[in-house]
């Protein structure tokens, strides 16, 4: 819509805000109490109808929202009005709500929030509707929505507005308040298994717990450079080491990497430690935290994604990485020169790389895309895996899993590695050679002191919260399930959401 459109739109807008200011209406509303969401008035029972006989008035209901259509003329019309449960029609009648509330009716635009208080019943062509008897007006819209009246579609202002985007499209607020409800379930099942929920710092001196280039920032008081936090890994394993034996942490967690559909800079994760637990243990809090959360959306364990299906019925499969490895690449795990060979094969480049390092590439370009799972995948080289602990019986593996579902990785958890003397060795050999500007470039001495005064041995868990909503509210990007991306700068004023244009029949 042109700029100087948009501004004449708002300009009539502003004329009927200043009408309604001038009945002696607040354009802004008060508080309406006692109000009902409108998916428990949809489900309110109805008076039988006798035939021969005038229809009963349904219940009084009481309701609140955006009014979303606006259909007729003379001394009726009718309102789609929508909250965030449901919609439903509202018939206005000159007759039934009086002058006062009438002369409001023409100043009503789509957009506009009001309260209804009438009776529920139907209409001659059975369309549920809400027969209003009051009108309460609560807030103006100066600005119009989108052009359709099925909602903003433009996928770029869908993020750029999601305000917008909430109220226009249901299965957008859908997937949030599904987002929502998983959230939920994962805190109500942690604590039925005796986890306490902390907070650690988003603000750390030393990035560390994971492989990652972080964002720094700077505190002027201290006049020292901080890091936003990759993981929160290595502080909630100092509570254990203190004597919080099960902890958990549900926040943001920050990299300075790149965005696609699989990938947001900021993004949510849930991070778990059991004490006397190990990978095992985790594997089986994993399985339950998912169960319970597609139990708490609903739709079953088989969940649509794209054209195909996912059933999340447990047990889920667990696999070793090395019998993935041999099955989907073809190659020996133990045999690095198949493995080198199989990876040049696949365009990967190997020059001056150690064998787990070009191991690890080869399966995450050859393997991971296969699977579709759930499955966990367990095992995996001991040298990519620096906070794990080995197997007792091949020290040359990790106890380490990752959870995956249509070849995108779910979670990730350890053995968790307790030795502090390996574990500070292990860091050393890590950060050999590492630029200074990647994660764990620097050692973390307090963790390693930490460690000494004994951590016992635990699992350790993480779980992204963003790319599980994805998967089981079928959302092909990861965009589509965080409330508000990160996104490139618009240009300077940017396209705005039409004016509503003509709305299908009652």
């Amino acid at each position: 819509m042109a700029e100087e459109s948009r501004e004449s739109l708002e300009a009539v807008r502003l004329e009927k805000l200043r009408r309604i200011a001038a009945l002696g209406i607040d354009p802004w509303g008060q508080r309406f109490d006692d109000h009902q969401a409108i998916a428990a008035v949809r489900a309110l029972p109805l008076p039988e109808v006798v035939e021969g006989a005038e229809p009963e008035a349904g219940p009084k209901v009481r309701i609140a929202g955006r009014i979303m259509l606006r259909r007729g003329q003379g001394k009726v019309v009718f309102l789609d009005v929508r909250d965030w449960t449901e919609r439903i029609q509202v018939f206005v009648g000159k007759k039934q709500v009086g002058d006062a509330a009438w002369a409001l009716v023409d100043l009503l635009d789509l957009g506009d929030i009001v309260g209804v208080d009438g009776h529920l019943g139907r209409t001659k062509t059975g369309e549920l509707t809400v027969f209003a008897e009051g009108l309460t007006f609560l807030s103006k819209s100066l600005l119009p929505p989108p052009e359709k009246w099925h909602g903003l579609t433009d996928l770029e202002q869908r993020y750029r507005r999601r305000y917008v985007d909430l109220f226009t499209n249901p299965e957008s607020l859908q997937t949030f308040l599904g987002r929502s409800k998983i959230i939920s379930a994962f805190r109500r099942i942690m604590g039925e298994k005796g986890f306490a929920e902390v907070e650690t710092p988003t603000m750390q001196a030393i990035a560390g717990g994971a492989a990652a280039r972080p964002f720094v920032t700077h505190h002027n008081a201290l006049d020292i450079d901080l890091f936003l936090r990759i993981a929160p890994e290595l502080y909630l394993k100092r509570l254990l080491v203190g004597g919080m034996e099960r902890v958990f942490e549900i926040g943001r967690v920050y990299r300075n990497e790149g965005i696609s559909p699989k990938h947001n800079p900021e993004f949510t994760m849930l991070e778990a430690y059991q004490a006397y637990g190990d990978y095992h243990s985790m594997m089986d809090l994993t399985e339950s935290l998912i169960c319970g959360s597609i139990e708490a959306i609903g739709g079953g364990y088989r969940r649509p994604w794209g054209e195909t299906t996912i059933d999340f019925t447990p047990p889920w499969p667990r696999r070793t990485y090395a019998e993935l490895l041999a099955e989907h690449a073809g190659v020996d795990p133990a045999d690095f020169a198949t493995i080198k060979a199989k990876a040049e094969e696949v365009g990967l480049s190997t020059a001056g790389k150690d064998p787990d390092v070009v191991t690890s590439e080869l399966f995450e370009e050859v393997v991971e895309d296969r699977l579709k799972g759930p499955v966990f995948v367990i095992d995996y080289p001991a040298a990519i895996c620096p906070l794990t602990k080995r197997k007792a019986s091949n020290p040359a593996v990790a106890e380490r899993f990752e959870l995956f579902v249509e070849g995108m990785e779910l979670a990730n958890a350890y053995t968790e590695l307790n030795d502090p003397m390996l574990q500070e060795e292990l860091f050393k050999s890590q950060l050999a050679g590492l630029p200074a500007e990647e994660s764990m470039a620097k050692m973390d001495d307090d963790f390693v002191r930490a460690l000494k005064h004994a951590m016992p041995p635990a699992g350790g868990l993480g779980i992204g919260i963003d790319r599980l909503c994805m998967i089981l509210m079928n959302r092909q990007s990861i965009r589509d399930v965080i409330l508000f991306p990160l996104m490139r700068p618009a240009a300077s004023g940017g396209p705005a959401p039409g004016e509503a244009g003509a709305a299908p029949p009652a």
